[in-house]
């Protein structure tokens, strides 16, 4: 299972909001829901998200086996 958890921490660390990634970086409210609930998110949404945040793709998702 790939877990988000780690993308709400460099959010936090970064100053980033939810408010600033819907209306500067054109990711949709129902794509931070499914980032929030764990599921399947495109790999453009990835990109991104690693661009809003200047990190690597460790720093905002993990796998781990279930």
């Amino acid at each position: 299972m790939i877990k988000f958890d780690k993308l709400w921490i460099t959010m936090q660390q970064k100053g980033v909001s939810t408010y600033k990634l819907r209306e500067e970086c054109g990711i949709d409210s129902k794509t931070i829901r499914r980032l929030k609930a764990n599921e399947n998110t495109e790999t453009k949404t990835l990109d991104k998200l690693c661009s809003v945040l200047h990190c690597k793709i460790e720093d905002i998702a993990e796998f781990i086996e279930e």
